[in-house]
């Protein structure tokens, strides 16, 4: 096996390769000067299983582009088989239709990716399971939430809880949960007037306890930064929020740190300061 980085993810691929202990290749790329990009590897790889690593966070479009790219080069090189392992994959939240007349993104996205030459897809944590319905080939859909729980746990917190951000991350919460042996609930929004909107967790009590909130993605950060507002008022003891994908739009974790949250938690799905942990030994077990 031969792993291929993408610009998006080297710290990732370089994890993947020594897990798998297999060779790493990293693509001569650059742009023409019209803006259009190039991508070369300088390697023989027929006959070969390689595993194409990039994610496709900000910024977006470019990322993608080179991801297709890549694994477009790999085929036409000969390789037998071709993982695209896309940690983060972006558009997945436009993955209906809202208004008439609206792309339903991602299903374009996925059949882009399988066109330009994937044998097999992976991705971690994606926003529905159903996304990998796109695909005609084997698509697996892995989950980060054990590995977080797996860190949070050597954090010595004081009778922890685990949060779901929301209904929809109540399995999220459970993952990680079950590595913490710890109680896990979700937060639940309550609407008392138009302007007045309280969160609380659905059944557990907070008080003097360290609550862990979590998600697949923190974007804006407005969730978690109401949540730890109301959090405080329930006189919780200290919070931590955990996600999977840390894209964190603007000043997103500056708000968050301000709200009163002492330390997040992310995987290296997108390659930040906060990633301290890896998802590597994800695709690793999977291949």
């Amino acid at each position: 096996m031969i792993v291929i980085s993408g610009s998006a993810s080297p710290k990732l691929s370089l994890r993947v390769a020594k897990r798998l202990k297999c060779k790493l290749i990293k693509p001569e790329m650059s742009s023409f000067p019209d803006g259009e990009n190039y991508t070369r590897i300088d390697a023989d790889l027929k006959g070969e299983h390689v595993l194409v690593v990039q994610s496709t966070c900000y910024p977006q479009n470019d990322n993608l582009i080179e991801l297709c790219f890549l694994i477009g080069a790999v085929k036409n090189l000969g390789a037998e088989r071709i993982t695209a392992f896309v940690p983060y994959l972006a558009y997945a939240r436009q993955d209906k239709q809202f208004k008439p007349g609206e792309a339903i993104s991602i299903h374009t996205v996925c059949k882009l990716i399988e066109a330009t030459g994937a044998t097999n897809f992976v991705t971690v944590d994606a926003h529905h399971e159903e996304i990998m319905r796109n695909f005609s080939i084997p698509a697996y859909n892995l989950t980060a939430m054990p590995l977080l729980g797996r860190y949070l746990s050597k954090l010595k917190l004081k009778d922890p809880v685990v949060l779901g951000a929301d209904k929809g991350a109540i399995e999220r919460a459970r993952h990680v949960a079950l590595e913490m042996e710890v109680e896990y609930d979700y937060l639940e929004k309550k609407r008392i007037t138009p302007e007045k909107v309280v969160i609380r967790p659905k059944r557990l009590d907070l008080v003097n306890r360290d609550v862990v909130i979590v998600d697949d993605i923190i974007s804006t950060g407005w969730t978690i930064v109401e949540a730890a507002k109301m959090l405080k008022h329930q006189e919780a003891r200290r919070i931590y929020t955990a996600c999977t994908h840390p894209v964190f739009v603007g000043n997103a974790l500056r708000r968050i740190r301000t709200a009163g949250v002492k330390k997040v938690v992310t995987t290296d799905t997108i390659e930040r300061k906060e990633s301290v942990v890896s998802v590597a030994s994800l695709i690793s077990n999977v291949i």
